[in-house]
């Protein structure tokens, strides 16, 4: 086995068919406008985690939300306001108080009324009824004062972290953002991560800007977080420079990632041989035509095939969009590996032949000292050059 970089392209083919066994099972797609097309439409987005995209619907209470409550009747002398009628509006407050642990909140005369889960005019509603057979032409105002359960946390890496009413006019995720005091920094490197109901999503801060699809409406008790991580991918095998890259931008194209890595190695690269490592999910695996029966888990090992000798396959690296932490190989050209081959036994004939040549050198140099006359042929010695080999015969006299 030659020394390498990496697996050899046949080596990939032939673990991905079965042929040879793999440490992990993987599936080898091709890299066609059609497969382009499938990733575009299941690209992680935020529209697409979250079922549940609809603005938040009317205010309704929790248990620990204040309740402000005032009842007006229509003259006095009613069951809240005197014959004098002391009270302009004939209009009594009644004192604030929570929603307490059963769901209940307790109005004069009209008893426990449910407040768990129900909006104020439904509340409102409730009293009215409620007391329509004892107070004159009852009318009631339900009102929040103060709002303790339907909140929005934004986390992070934001000016005024905290925890913020949920707004009934239709917010979403930058409006949240706008009401801590917007990011730290406006860098590239910046995500965003919502958790709603225990499920948690995460996008670059530019695709809710870049893309309107994912500044989803914000509902109460999200929760908001903001970091900074820089995107990377990393390349290895017969690529210009071999290492760890950052994306500098929010996101980047396979092409632009080609370029970031240096390129291909002229001398060693096979450019139809070039391929991207990385885990799909098993819907998007299935929609690109993989048999996802012989694979575990959610998650389907991917390894994608990109031939850069098809002049095509440059449109195709623009449109393909990279994912942080992919990882990009590039294998070597199968003549890079017959002529590490060849070197290999030029120097097991090299190693055989020295003593000859030593012992040859010896007797000529013995022979002249004793001025004796001897013409003795070498073994020829090679000049090599990167691509030559030349042979020249030496003669001793």
């Amino acid at each position: 086995m030659t020394p390498g970089s990496g697996p050899l392209a046949t080596d990939v083919r032939t673990a991905s068919e079965g042929l040879e066994p793999a440490a992990l099972p993987y599936a080898l797609v091709k890299l066609t406008p059609e497969v382009v097309e499938v990733l575009g439409r299941y690209t992680p987005r935020l529209s697409s985690a979250f079922a549940d995209r609809a603005p938040a619907k009317s205010f309704r209470f929790g248990i620990g939300d204040t309740v402000s409550i005032t009842i007006f009747e229509s003259a006095a002398g009613g069951l809240f306001t005197s014959e004098a009628g002391v009270r302009a509006g004939n209009f009594v407050t009644v004192p604030n108080q929570a929603v307490d642990e059963r769901g209940y909140i307790a109005v004069p005369y009209a008893g426990t009324i449910r407040a768990l889960g129900r909006t104020p005019s439904e509340i409102r509603d409730d009293i009215t009824d409620k007391l329509k057979g004892r107070a004159l032409e009852p009318q009631v105002v339900v009102a929040v004062a103060e709002q303790n359960t339907s909140l929005v946390s934004v986390l992070g890496d934001v000016r005024t972290a905290g925890r913020f009413r949920a707004s009934p006019s239709a917010e979403r995720i930058i409006d949240a953002i706008a009401r801590a005091g917007g990011p730290v920094t406006q860098g590239y490197d910046m995500w965003v991560s919502l958790e709603r109901k225990g499920h948690r999503a995460s996008v670059p801060f530019g695709a809710l800007m870049y893309e309107p699809s994912n500044n989803i409406y914000v509902l109460p008790n999200d929760v908001i977080y903001l970091y900074s991580q820089p995107q990377t991918f990393v390349a290895f095998g017969a690529s210009g420079l071999q290492g760890q890259f950052k994306f500098d931008a929010w996101r980047i194209s396979l092409a632009e990632a080609v370029g970031k890595q240096g390129g291909m190695n002229d001398g060693l690269a096979d450019p139809s041989s070039v391929f991207l490592y990385r885990g799909e999910t098993r819907e998007v695996a299935q929609q690109m035509g993989v048999d996802c029966r012989p694979f575990k888990g959610p998650i389907i090992p991917i390894i994608y095939l990109i031939n850069f000798r098809d002049p095509s396959g440059y449109f195709l690296a623009q449109t393909f969009e990279m994912r942080n932490k992919d990882v990009i190989y590039t294998s070597n050209s199968p003549i890079v590996e017959t002529t590490k081959f060849l070197n290999f036994l030029r120097t097991i004939m090299a190693t055989a032949n020295d003593p000859i040549i030593y012992a040859t050198n010896g007797y000529a140099l013995k022979a002249a000292t004793a001025g004796q006359p001897s013409t003795v042929i070498t073994t020829p010695t090679p000049i090599t050059s990167p691509s030559v080999t030349v042979t020249t015969p030496a003669i001793a006299q």
